[in-house]
């Protein structure tokens, strides 16, 4: 999309990329914005329409499965889509300095950091990496939550997970939380189906429907 295509609010570009996502799993891509022309035209300046925060899972490839292009998403991401401070602070910069109107926060099936916590709760992890069991340990309360409330299943936490990190970044970030109240932003927590290539719905937050 041009730059006066471009959405100019949550409703507009969570829309946007619903469109996107059908189009990717129905198999009729636009490729969008991937050209040299495109390339220049962005040389001096973004303008992200939607910021995204997800995991680092290399199925997880945001502007394929969005079928954007070149300035379209503003991507953030680490295993398991972990907030830390790092984190908070980039999406900051998309909504105060790039002015996106969306943030979306994508979690996926089988997802390998949520499965390394389960292990871990279960006692069965096996790993040597100090930051892994840093990242799992940033997890484990999720996990402790939902079992407690009887679910076990890898795919219910992970929709606990999205919603737990929607509720931490809306409470630490207040610039976030006050442009939500203003209407300037939208927040949605979705999970994405490996095999199927489907985006769906959690939780959304902010004049989106």
């Amino acid at each position: 999309m041009s730059t006066s295509q471009r959405p100019q609010t949550p409703r507009e570009a969570w829309n946007a990329l619903k469109e996107g996502n059908h189009r990717f799993v129905t198999e009729s891509r636009e490729h969008p914005n991937q050209d040299a022309d495109r390339r220049t035209a962005i040389a001096l300046q973004q303008k992200p329409f939607a910021a995204l925060f997800g995991c680092a899972d290399s199925r997880l490839s945001a502007e394929i499965i969005f079928d954007v292009g070149l300035g379209d998403l503003f991507v953030v991401r680490n295993a398991g889509q972990v907030l830390a401070e790092t984190i908070i602070g980039s999406l900051e910069y998309a909504v105060e300095v790039l002015g996106t109107p969306l943030i979306l926060v994508l979690g996926h099936d089988e997802c390998g950091a949520i499965r390394a916590t389960i292990d871990s709760t279960e006692g069965k992890l096996v790993s040597e990496g100090e930051f892994i069991h840093n990242l799992v340990a940033r997890i484990q309360p999720t996990v402790e939550e939902a079992n407690r409330a009887g679910k076990f299943d890898i795919d219910d936490i992970t929709e606990l997970h999205v919603q737990d990190t929607i509720n931490e970044l809306l409470t630490r970030s207040t610039l976030i939380a006050n442009a939500v109240k203003a209407g300037k932003l939208g927040v949605v927590g979705a999970n994405y189906r490996l095999s199927a290539g489907e985006i769906h719905p959690i939780v959304t937050i902010g004049d989106i429907n």
